[in-house]
């Protein structure tokens, strides 16, 4: 699977920790950056790894801030973009079974480097559980698509 990961400075050092095991658990993965610990602007970042996704150039987001609220606001701002920001193995699971998730947005202050792990491996393996969630998710496209 291709994903598209980015942080802002505050997920800069998860992000340094997760890139390496989507690659050993055979993922293709682009770096949206940033490329430091040094203070940056999240929507810079966000942005562009979710456009990549809503393109279909890359098939997952991950992206990584203090609490994952910014970067989960800003992805969703991107048409095709269904940003989850997720907390727990609980929230992994339903936020790909019931909401097609594509992008996962993690809140790197709030959450061990084995929780995120957990959630990543979670999330990425979870499919969507279609059948009345479907009818939901058609909802928000066709939505999407009038605004």
């Amino acid at each position: 699977m291709k994903i598209a990961v980015a942080c802002d400075h505050r997920g800069y050092e998860a992000k340094k920790k997760l890139i390496p095991l989507l690659k050993k658990l055979g993922h293709e993965v682009e770096d949206f950056g940033c490329d430091s610990p040094g203070a940056v602007d999240y929507p810079d970042y966000a942005i562009p790894a979710a456009k990549a996704v809503a393109s279909g150039t890359h098939e997952m987001g991950i992206l990584l801030d203090g609490s994952g609220i910014g970067m989960s606001v800003a992805a969703n701002k991107v048409r095709g973009v269904r940003a989850g920001l997720v907390h727990d193995e609980v929230t992994a699971r339903r936020a790909r079974e019931h909401n097609h998730c594509n992008v996962l947005c993690l809140g790197t202050d709030l959450l061990s480097e084995d929780q995120i792990r957990q959630i990543v491996e979670i999330f990425l393996t979870t499919a969507f559980g279609d059948g009345r969630h479907h009818r939901r998710i058609e909802k928000l496209r066709d939505y999407e698509m009038q605004a």
